[in-house]
C-alpha cells in the first residue's frame, strides 16, 4: 500500500462522519417537520456543505502522487475534513431536541462561528497548497480563495439577515463555477 493510500483512509472517515452528520440533520429535519420553522439559508449551507464534503474528497485525489508525506504535511491535509464536520456540526441543530426547532435561530446563534470556521477552512487549503506544492494556487484558484475569504469574512462579522440572504445563493454560484473549471475531472 502506497503512503497515500494509508493515509486517505483516515480522510475519508472524517469526511464520511461530516456527510453522515449532514444526512441525519435532514433526516431530523424531515421527522420533525411540523414543528421545525425553516429558514432556507439554513437549508442551502448544509446543501453546499454536503457539495464541499464531496468536492474535497474529489480534490485530495490530487494528492496521491505526493511523495514527502511528514506528520505536519498529513495534519494539515486533515485539518479540512474536521474543519468540515465541525462546519456540518454547526449548520443545523439538533430538531429532536424540545427547543431546536427555529433554524433562523441556530443560523444566527452560530452564524460567527461557523464562518469563522469557514474563513478557516479556507486559510488552511491555502496554507496546504503552500506547504505542500511550495507555492498558492492558480490564478483562479486562489481567486476563488480570496472572494470566499471577504465574503465569509464579513459573514462571521455581520448578523445582517439581507447580506446573509444573499451570501448562501452568491456562494453556491461560485462553487459551482469554482468546481465546473478547476475540478471538472479526476485528475
Amino acid at each position: 500500500m502506497d503512503p497515500f493510500s494509508y493515509l486517505a483512509v483516515l480522510i475519508s472517515i472524517i469526511l464520511g462522519f461530516g456527510i453522515t452528520q449532514l444526512l441525519s440533520a435532514v433526516g431530523r429535519l424531515l421527522q420533525h417537520r411540523k414543528r421545525v420553522l425553516i429558514y432556507w439559508p439554513s437549508i442551502e449551507w448544509a446543501g453546499l456543505l454536503l457539495v464541499l464534503h464531496v468536492q474535497t474528497w474529489w480534490a485530495m485525489f490530487g494528492l496521491r502522487t505526493y511523495q514527502h508525506w511528514s506528520f505536519v504535511a498529513f495534519l494539515l491535509v486533515l485539518l479540512q475534513p474536521i474543519i468540515l464536520y465541525l462546519l456540518a456540526a454547526l449548520v443545523l441543530p439538533d430538531v429532536s431536541l424540545a427547543d431546536a426547532g427555529d433554524l433562523r435561530t441556530n443560523y444566527y446563534d452560530h452564524s460567527r462561528w461557523f464562518f469563522g470556521l469557514s474563513v478557516a477552512l479556507l486559510v488552511a487549503s491555502l496554507t496546504r497548497d503552500r506547504v505542500l506544492a511550495g507555492h498558492l494556487p492558480g490564478t483562479l484558484n486562489l481567486a476563488a480563495h480570496i472572494v470566499l475569504l471577504v465574503g465569509w469574512g464579513i459573514g462571521a462579522l455581520t448578523q445582517r439577515e439581507w447580506y446573509h440572504r444573499l451570501l448562501a445563493p452568491c456562494t453556491a454560484l461560485l462553487m459551482v463555477a469554482y468546481i465546473a473549471v478547476l475540478f471538472g475531472t479526476l485528475a
